[in-house]
C-alpha cells in the first residue's frame, strides 16, 4: 500500500481520517477475536497509517502554536 500524503490535509480532515481508521482497526480486531479475519496484515497497516496521521496532526498543531506565538 502506498503511503498517503497527510501533509496537505487540514486539522479537521486529519481528525476525521484518524477516527475512521480507528473504527476500522476496532472492526478488524473484533473480526480477529471471532476468528473471521481474512487479512491479518491489514491490522498492522492500519496501525501504521494511524501513526502517520497522528504525526501529521501533531506537526500541524505545532505549526499553529508557533505562528500564534510569533
Amino acid at each position: 500500500m502506498a503511503k498517503k500524503n497527510y501533509s496537505e490535509l487540514t486539522t479537521q480532515e486529519l481528525t476525521a481520517k484518524g477516527r475512521e481508521m480507528r473504527q476500522e482497526l476496532f472492526n478488524l480486531r473484533l473480526q480477529q477475536a471471532t476468528a473471521r479475519l481474512e487479512k491479518p496484515h491489514r491490522i498492522r497497516e492500519i496501525r501504521r497509517e494511524i501513526a502517520r496521521c497522528e504525526t501529521s496532526l501533531t506537526t500541524v498543531r505545532q505549526k499553529a502554536v508557533a505562528t500564534s506565538k510569533a
